[in-house]
């Protein structure tokens, strides 16, 4: 119960006041979406890539995500605003905004797809007990990943921003404490998560997982960003973003669609950990605040 608390208070209460204080400032015209394009084709080329490896099915889909979905808010804005303070963090968030709509969307239709597959098929597990209309559940999970406690503050702040005003000191001054309380608050929730999380048999695995998307998905995002000649500070923080452990998120698409539960919990885990070095070479190879 304490940890569910503690979660509701990051998510519910001082997400949402430190995203829509970072962005209550700054006017879309000064949004660069390039390193968001770069962070998506190399999502594109990963995600494609598993399930040309391991086939067109539900549990290929999964792994798929596992391997893309980045823990971009409890870790990700944490540590990206610690380390590159408002300038990062406005890169960080414009990528924050679409991440979740994008790819979880993009999954539930491959999901979806690979459930049809299986139907047609009659393969075992095919979840063919619980039949389900593919576009209904698209259009459930478009409305899942806007009407969020991230995207949500996010699109407010946009939008409060183009009218010019400022908010009030005594507005302002109470999400300041807020948002400043979110980063510390973050890492002790993922601590306390990490520490309760069993990672049991299916170790090996996970951390063949947790590489692929610690260390192949930054390397991957590094050298598109050069390609599509993304540098500087925006490059920085899309190549930690991509490095950022995998996202809770992905465990409730395995729960969703019953298939590989126990081996994405430890891989969230693994990931999570392994993310102690992980982060420290792709901070090394691109250089602190490049």
């Amino acid at each position: 119960m304490a940890i569910k608390d503690l979660s509701n208070l990051v998510f519910l209460l001082l997400t949402p006041a430190l995203l829509f204080r970072t962005m209550s400032g700054v006017h879309v015209e000064q949004l660069d979406f390039r390193p968001v394009a770069a962070y998506f084709l190399a999502v594109i080329i990963l995600f494609g890539a598993t399930l040309l490896v391991q086939g067109f099915n539900r549990r290929a889909a999964v792994l798929a995500l596992a391997t893309t979905f980045s823990n971009t808010v409890m870790i990700g804005i944490a540590l990206v605003g610690l380390m590159y303070g408002p300038a990062g963090l406005v890169t960080l968030l414009t990528l924050v905004s679409v991440h979740s709509l994008v790819l979880l969307t993009s999954a539930t239709v491959v999901l979806e797809l690979a459930v049809a597959h299986e139907q047609k098929l009659g393969g075992a597990g095919s979840l063919a007990d619980t039949p389900r209309h593919p576009v209904a559940t698209v259009l459930m999970a478009v409305k899942n990943a806007l009407l969020h406690p991230v995207p949500l503050p996010i699109m407010a702040g946009l939008l409060f921003a183009q009218t010019g005003w400022v908010i009030p000191a005594v507005l302002d001054k109470p999400l300041e404490l807020l948002a400043n309380a979110f980063g510390p608050l973050a890492l002790v929730l993922v601590g306390v998560t990490l520490a309760n999380t069993p990672v049991g048999k299916h170790w090996r695995q996970a951390l063949a997982l947790a590489s692929v998307k610690n260390l192949l998905h930054p390397l991957l995002v590094y050298g598109l960003c050069r390609l599509l000649g993304v540098t500087g500070l925006p490059m920085t923080v899309m190549v930690v973003a991509s490095a950022l452990p995998i996202g809770a998120n992905v465990f409730l698409f395995s729960q969703r669609y019953k298939v590989a539960e126990e081996l994405i919990t430890a891989s969230v885990a693994v990931s999570t950990a392994l993310a102690l070095l992980s982060l420290t070479l792709v901070l090394l190879l691109v250089g602190p605040a490049s």
